[in-house]
């Protein structure tokens, strides 16, 4: 990947967590809400945004959310970040963040000495 792609990944990511956690007024989004990864395809037609957070069900009504503000967080972005176009956002929750809450929720509960 490009560094001219690489800054504007991380552009977004930065402008994306901005909008969502300070000027979307909405009680459904969780503050403890992560963007874990922004990935802006070469032809500025999409932007697939990787959204973690450790409680799965809240997870899924949250991208329902975003899904639903996207027109709202896109007119943000315009006043933020100059862009050739204004990508389509596509909210997904990220499996792997998912997955390594998980693991160490178990870690936690297991009963291991620490001499072991």
């Amino acid at each position: 990947m490009s560094k001219r792609f690489e800054r504007a990944n991380s552009q977004l990511q930065k402008c994306i967590s901005e909008i969502i956690l300070n000027k979307m007024n909405d009680p459904r989004i969780d503050p403890m809400l992560y963007i874990s990864e922004v990935y802006l395809t070469p032809d500025f037609q999409f932007c697939k945004v990787k959204i973690a957070l450790d409680d799965e069900e809240k997870l899924k009504t949250i991208v329902k959310v975003l899904t639903k503000s996207e027109g709202f967080i896109k007119r943000e972005l315009v006043n933020m970040v100059s862009m050739p176009q204004m990508p389509k956002l596509q909210f997904e929750i990220d499996k792997g963040t998912s997955a390594s809450v998980r693991i160490n929720e178990i870690l936690k509960t297991l009963n291991i000495n620490k001499d072991e």
